[in-house]
């Protein structure tokens, strides 16, 4: 049965992940955590379904309170998903969408984009740099190396990024296939991608834990104790986090 397969790739990617994005991973890390030690926050944005990605470390039970989701209307799946697609490969919108954010040097930013070919991620990548920011992307390199750049420059995302974390997709990203079907199917880069952006998470936490610094960490409101904590969180990060 091929829902087994997929299981069974899953984990064998995720195995290899774990292995060969290890340094990678512990060098995001110590980035974000340098960085919330220095009241900075960790800006994440991706265009299509990469903004789930934002979605899954913005006010997350158990995730770090410091984190920016920026989730502009043009680029998100609703009301029209093609509309998604043909914003993400404008040039000029990402410095406007950033423009409506606060950022400063001692920030974050993180890129989703699987193939890391179309404008606007890789625009982000420039204007983020050029405001002071390190830049860490999330991406796929074997998918990245198969296509060209809809940007001017002719760059991809990963030749920008200061940090690159490979999810090791396929290119298309679909990894599945049967022989009376012409397509690839049932994709792995969200599976993969928030689980490298979660153990993340558990790698500043540890790191910040082991510096004697309490990490900000929302607990979920459907505790008791949730509203009480959360609540301090919110009015100390309000100004900064756009969807608070």
């Amino acid at each position: 049965m091929i829902f087994k397969e997929y299981f069974l790739k899953i984990q064998s990617l995720l195995e290899e992940v774990a292995e060969k994005e290890q340094q990678n991973i512990l060098n995001a890390a110590q980035l974000i955590s340098t960085s919330i030690k220095e009241d900075g926050v960790l800006h994440v944005f991706g265009c299509g379904h990469s903004q789930m990605y934002a979605m899954e470390l913005f006010y997350r039970a158990g995730g770090l309170v410091p984190v920016n989701a920026i989730l502009s209307p043009p680029l998100s799946l609703a009301p029209s998903a093609p509309l998604s697609t043909f914003s993400e490969r404008q040039e000029g919108l990402a410095k406007v969408i950033l423009d409506a954010e606060k950022v400063k040097s001692e920030d974050i930013m993180l890129i989703v984009s699987t193939s890391g070919r179309n404008s606007v991620p890789i625009e982000m990548a420039l204007e983020a740099k050029n405001r002071g920011l390190s830049v860490i992307a999330l991406t796929s390199l074997a998918f990245s190396n198969q296509v060209t750049s809809r940007h001017h420059s002719n760059k991809k995302l990963y030749e920008i990024a200061d940090l690159v974390l490979d999810n090791h997709g396929e290119p298309g990203d679909a990894m599945m296939e049967l022989p009376n079907v012409p397509s690839k199917f049932a994709s792995s880069s969200s599976i993969v991608g928030f689980t490298i952006l979660q153990s993340i998470v558990a790698q500043v936490i540890e790191n910040l834990s082991k510096e004697g610094i309490d990490p900000p960490i929302y607990v979920s409101s459907n505790l008791d104790k949730g509203d009480t904590i959360n609540k301090a969180y919110i009015e100390k990060y309000r100004d900064r986090l756009k969807c608070l």
